[in-house]
């Protein structure tokens, strides 16, 4: 399966999540699934359709495929501790995802394209693919061709008051690049997701 297109909104809305923090944002307007019964709908009450909306969710949310997913969970479950937490940690660690958190992008989607049309550098060297995973010490910056582009200067006052880079990113806006200092922990992402939950669908 591909990756899913279509409104953005209505899936984060599907989900109970933003798609960004924006005031027209209609996953922001509007809390609820979309759809006539969207107020009063509620979710799959069986243990395998809460299990396989969990793991619809952080799919959507992260904008991977199933065979990315697939791929992500097994590494994952290579590891010591918890699997869940070490699948999450691997999601956070894309170079798109690492470039949204930075906020160098609204949306990962956005953060794809960044990366595609290779405006993003890591540790001084051009990086085009949006899995690229980055490791603890890694620098990820805007490649110094794009940065006086229409997109970037127009984020420059953005970039300068940002305020919630999460804790284990360090962005220097003086520089357009962040290091990545640490493994993300579960606090700091910010979503109502339960990996735990997607290591039980996979499990059975």
């Amino acid at each position: 399966m591909g990756r899913q297109i279509g409104p953005k909104a209505k899936k984060f809305r599907r989900f109970g999540e933003r798609r960004t923090g924006a005031a027209n944002d209609a996953s922001v307007k509007k809390p609820y699934p979309p759809g006539v019964h969207g107020k009063t709908r509620r979710p799959a009450n069986s243990e395998y359709g809460r299990q396989l909306m969990m793991k619809q969710k952080i799919k959507m949310l992260y904008g991977v495929m199933e065979k990315q997913f697939r791929k992500h969970y097994r590494e994952a479950a290579k590891g010591d501790g918890k699997i869940g937490e070490r699948l999450l940690q691997r999601l956070e660690m894309r170079l798109d995802n690492v470039v949204y958190r930075l906020g160098l992008a609204q949306t990962r989607a956005q953060a794809r394209q960044i990366v595609n049309h290779g405006a993003i550098f890591v540790n001084g060297a051009k990086v085009d693919i949006p899995s690229y995973a980055v490791k603890i010490g890694d620098v990820v910056s805007v490649n110094p061709r794009k940065k006086n582009n229409g997109y970037f200067t127009a984020l420059t006052e953005t970039i300068k008051d940002r305020k919630d880079t999460p804790a284990w990113l360090l962005f220097d806006a003086t520089k357009w690049e962040g290091k990545v200092t640490a493994f993300p922990k579960r606090e700091d992402i910010g979503y109502t997701i339960d990996p735990q939950v997607v290591v039980e669908f996979y499990s059975k």
